[in-house]
């Protein structure tokens, strides 16, 4: 492969340099992906693809979203007296009645983050108003019923025309309502993290320079984010593009890459220090083993079992960097929103800052700064200005942050080896369920026996 262009950066997504979905799952209406070995094409025209957890060796990039299951539940095998607990509640649903009735969509209820995340009070402070986020990828279908209103015409940076519809991947699309989704009525679809924010699809070849092309092109025509969730060679005119870039006060969203239990290999543009590189963590506040980390990871977000939109009005789960990217990327354009003066540069320290340390005390490796928390940053009081026309910082070498303070994690001074907290303030989740399970199946003997007594005095 010729210098200069895009590496693939995974091995399980459609898209191969982009740094986002790790892998597909099926879900109603959506095509498994195909697997495809070392050198071969990905993303056909019908949106397959083949995932995006890095591999090595180089290859063209090809980002990708992962198909998968957004409503299915599977226990795991191990709980049997929990599933015999289920078995019984099911019965006393049939009998009884449910014991709450059911969200308006699977889809909005499969998004897990929302809720440790406080998304919903966030979104009463901010909801990204005014603000455009570029998402250099793959196109992005906007008819899409989460995305309606929220795209704008964007470019094709090769053929130099508006980018329109076109996502035959599906990644961009997947990006592009994990920022700004809309959902479509009360509780359906996606939501994303600033809905009232503009999505700008910049699709560049997969080389350098139109990457650097569309780097440059989004940031002269009004933006305020970007997100470049792929890796990609190192090159001077990328280089370039991206201090172009933060120096005309654009936040840069980049992922940390997802070949951290395959080599672990740098990717670009995350590890520029311009960027705001994000790695993953999982539902228990974990990074994820395929997370790249190194001196160049800022900061950590969900990006497991992400749902998003796909071309078509279908939905996908994605699991990998990119998701994580997007959940940040949102969350700079709610903070650009409510604070329209703040330079770019204390957008990034407000998130850095404010983040919940997990891991070894301190910033290290794996989680950066540490996990990103979507409230304090929007609510946090002002840091100190930084020096004017200074570009963002890198996390691990900023000098101070004196007005705002980690927040650390439940468990994080806990001796080596101990899990971190569950979202629900370190409850283990079997033991919620079982103890809801156990106070319905009360409630269901306790009714059965009610009727049985009426029964009786009846008759």
């Amino acid at each position: 492969m010729a210098a200069g262009r895009a590496r693939r950066c995974g091995s399980h997504g459609g898209h191969a340099g982009y740094a986002g979905w790790r892998a597909w799952r099926s879900s109603p209406g959506c095509r498994r992906a195909a697997a495809v070995g070392p050198g071969q094409p990905v993303g056909g025209r019908d949106g397959s693809g083949s995932g995006d957890r890095a591999r090595s060796g180089r290859r063209p990039a090809r980002p990708g979203p992962e198909c998968h299951r957004v409503a299915r539940v599977t226990l795991p095998g191990h709980i049997p007296a929990l599933r015999g607990i289920l078995a019984v509640l099911a019965v006393l649903a049939v009998v009884f009645g449910s014991a709450a009735p059911a969200r308006a969509d699977d889809v909005r209820d499969s998004q897990w983050f929302l809720a440790p995340l406080k998304v919903a009070q966030a979104q009463r402070i901010s909801k990204g108003a005014g603000v455009i986020v570029a998402v250099l990828d793959t196109g992005v279908d906007a008819r899409h019923q989460d995305l309606g209103g929220a795209v704008l015409a964007g470019r094709q940076v090769v053929r130099n025309e508006p980018a329109g519809n076109l996502d035959t991947v599906g990644h961009g699309t997947g990006m592009a309502g994990i920022i700004a989704g809309r959902g479509h009525g009360a509780g359906r679809g996606v939501l994303g993290i600033a809905p009232q924010a503009k999505i700008m699809p910049i699709t560049p070849a997969d080389d350098t320079f139109f990457v650097g092309q569309g780097i440059r092109w989004a940031a002269g025509h009004g933006a305020k984010v970007i997100v470049l969730a792929f890796g990609i060679d190192d090159g001077e005119g990328l280089r370039a593009a991206v201090s172009e870039a933060a120096a005309a006060d654009v936040v840069l969203v980049g992922t940390s890459g997802n070949s951290g239990d395959k080599g672990n290999e740098v990717e670009f543009p995350g590890a520029y220090p311009q960027v705001l590189t994000v790695g993953a963590v999982d539902r228990r506040n974990k990074v994820a083993a395929f997370s790249n980390h190194g001196p160049h990871v800022d900061l950590v977000a969900p990006g497991v079992d992400i749902p998003a939109p796909a071309p078509g009005d279908k939905y996908v789960t994605g699991t990998g960097t990119s998701g994580a990217a997007g959940i940040v990327a949102g969350a700079a354009a709610l903070i650009r929103a409510k604070y329209p003066d703040l330079p770019a540069a204390e957008v990034v320290r407000r998130l850095t800052g404010t983040a919940t340390d997990r891991g070894d005390k301190g910033r290290d490796d794996y989680y950066g700064a540490g996990q990103l928390n979507l409230l304090a940053a929007l609510t946090a009081p002002g840091t100190d200005p930084p020096v004017p026309g200074a570009e963002p910082i890198r996390s691990g070498r900023q000098n101070a942050t004196p007005d705002i303070e980690p927040t650390r994690g439940g468990k994080q001074n806990a001796a080596a080896g101990a899990e971190p907290p569950d979202e629900d303030g370190g409850i283990p989740p079997i033991v919620l369920v079982a103890a809801g399970s156990m106070v319905l199946l009360g409630a269901g003997v306790a009714a059965a026996v009610l009727l049985a007594r009426s029964r009786r005095a009846g008759g």
